[in-house]
């Protein structure tokens, strides 16, 4: 299995960096003419010009030339020059990575903090035995996981710093610098993590052991930390997915605050075609994903103890009763929100101008009021729905049959896992549209390029784990076929908990389409996508924050949706839940 997932590692960096080897000639541009361009706007593009750019860089000898010679040069410590402006490229990508590792750490505290928030009423009132039905962090966890980053990097911007003057706006000269871009990089993957956890843990309570600690009198404080150590190596893996996302994907926020990242320095290298320096940042991610990785695979066996190296005992899938009368009407409330302002909106037309009515606050004629142009918002929201939430849905579904396929190889899944992750959906995204394009289907194709390894690993791991339960082994000793194992025992086991992750991350999938349309790798202008309509808004979202708040609101409302099917009743087909290992070890 280390074998495997060390091919898979290797296998996997060698078709990324080939890809982004590959990235001047796919996009059909010329890369001398680009990286005139980038070195003198004024400069012409004559025929000398551009045949001295070629000789100089050795463009001519073509893609794969050049992509054998620097992986030689990184063979011996040597990354290059870039082509912009002549210089090493190994100082620069060693000053971004360690400036987005502190930002990484400090947006780390901020998640581990949010994320310990969320779960500890569930984690009280599990080890008391007072744990009745779904819990009540849901709402708040999803609602935090909604929040587009660079919206929030763009808020906390103008109240903290603008408004209040707690902060400084820009820059990186300090420790007073790293809060508020930690902020807006915590708090969603706090809310991706508080959730998760939080709906791993009522399960846990309900498993036999729990109370057979309690009546032996154990102490609330010992079933807590018992049960967090039974709820936690099915999740490290998303752990360490997160905090590698917090350094790679947080070029929005880095461009917000002006922050010299790792991630800032690929997305300017790639708009230039500065090859060098562009394929030693996607480097320095991948390996830095591939070391999470293996740190965390490391931590997980430590957890699961020597009688369990390979696999854990699974979670059963949690069983919820009676929600109550407030969660069956978030779901309701959210959907018909959603559908009468979607619905309301495509009955309006999105591109018409009136110059008149430019900021126009929300009146009976603009409900939502209108946006930099005139255009009414509320016609752009609704007609936006479509290639935004259409987008998400189907990079949800191919997400989840992509993890369901791949967590069946949890030894070749988790090192391809942990390599593409390291792989922000912006790099992606430069990727896919110097191939294909700018536009909604480029950006998807991106999203779901880099969207499925945090499925596939939550799978990965279900799959292991549910392999190694004693009634399995039983199953198998009375001569049970292995089909009927896997469709009445692993596939029940493991659908169910990833399917509720892929609804979970649902908005985060339309988050990632919407920042590539903020970033101008998705829909183009005049269309009308929600992220491209922010980032159209935030310069005037001082003087008009309705048209950044209403595609934001029904991002909200598509989290609230989405967490309340997330923990819909499921009732699991197998009969003999797994004894949990882990209670006789803690």
């Amino acid at each position: 299995m280390r074998a495997g997932a060390l091919v898979s590692r290797l296998g996997a960096l060698v078709v990324i960096l080939g890809v982004v080897g590959l990235l001047p000639w796919l996009s059909g541009r010329d890369p001398a003419l680009s990286i005139l361009r980038a070195r003198s706007a004024e400069q012409e593009p004559t025929k000398e010009a551009l045949d001295t750019i070629r000789r100089e860089l050795g463009l001519g000898s073509g893609p794969l030339r050049a992509l054998g010679d620097w992986l030689g040069g990184v063979v011996r410590g040597d990354l290059g020059r870039s082509w912009v402006d002549g210089a090493e490229v190994l100082p620069s990508v060693l000053s971004g990575l360690a400036v987005s590792l502190t930002l990484m750490g400090a947006a780390l505290v901020v998640t581990l903090v949010l994320t310990v928030a969320l779960c500890t009423p569930t984690l009280v009132r599990g080890a008391l035995g007072t744990l009745r039905g779904s819990t009540s962090t849901g709402g708040p966890a999803a609602a935090l996981a909604a929040l587009p980053e660079f919206l929030l990097a763009t808020l906390l911007l103008l109240i903290l710093s603008v408004w209040l003057g707690w902060f400084p706006p820009y820059g990186w000269r300090g420790p007073q610098h790293l809060v508020l871009p930690a902020l807006a990089l915590g708090i969603p993957a706090g809310g991706i993590l508080g959730r998760l956890v939080d709906d791993a843990l009522p399960a846990v309570f309900e498993e036999r052991w729990v109370g057979l600690w309690r009546s032996s009198g154990c102490t609330p404080g010992v079933i807590a930390r018992a049960a967090l150590r039974r709820a936690m190596p099915p999740l490290l893996p998303q752990f360490g997915l997160v905090a590698v996302a917090l350094t790679g994907g947080a070029v929005a926020v880095e461009t917000v605050f002006a922050v010299p990242g790792i991630g800032r320095t690929a997305l300017g290298s790639a708009e230039a075609q500065d090859l060098p320096l562009l394929q030693g940042s996607v480097l320095a991610l991948v390996l830095l994903g591939v070391v999470a990785g293996v740190i965390i695979e490391v931590a997980r066996r430590r957890m699961l103890g020597p009688g369990l190296r390979d696999a854990a005992l699974s979670l059963p899938a949690r069983m919820t009763g009676d929600a109550g009368r407030l969660n069956r009407l978030v779901p309701a409330i959210s959907a018909v929100l959603l559908a009468v302002v979607i619905g309301w909106g495509l009955l309006l037309e999105p591109l018409h101008l009136d110059t008149t009515a430019r900021l126009a606050a929300p009146s009976w004629n603009h409900p939502l009021g209108t946006d930099s142009l005139g255009r009414d918002v509320l016609a752009r929201v609704g007609h936006g729905a479509v290639p935004t939430l259409g987008a998400a849905v189907l990079v949800c579904v191919c997400s989840f049959v992509i993890a369901m396929v791949l967590g069946f190889l949890p030894g070749i899944t988790t090192g391809a896992a942990e390599t593409i992750n390291a792989v922000p959906p912006v790099i992606a995204g430069i990727l896919v549209a110097a191939a294909v394009g700018p536009g909604t289907a480029g950006a998807s194709i991106a999203v779901a390029a880099v969207g499925w390894p945090a499925l596939a690993a939550h799978a990965a791991a279900l799959v292991q784990e549910t392999r190694a339960a004693m009634h399995l082994s039983a199953q198998r000793a009375i001569g049970s076929s292995p089909f009927w194992i896997l469709t009445r025992h692993v596939l029940p086991a493991v659908a169910g908990p990833v399917a509720r992750h892929a609804v979970l991350r649902l908005p985060g999938f339309a988050l990632a389409i919407a920042a590539l349309g903020f970033l101008g790798l998705g829909a183009q202008p005049p269309k009308p996508e929600w992220g491209l309509m922010l980032a159209e808004s935030l310069p005037y979202v001082e003087r008009a924050p309705w048209a950044a708040l209403a595609p934001t609101v029904l991002l909200l409302l598509l989290a609230a949706l989405a967490v309340s099917l997330s923990t819909l009743p499921v009732k699991p087909r197998s009969s003999l839940p797994a004894v949990p290992k882990v209670a006789s070890d803690v």
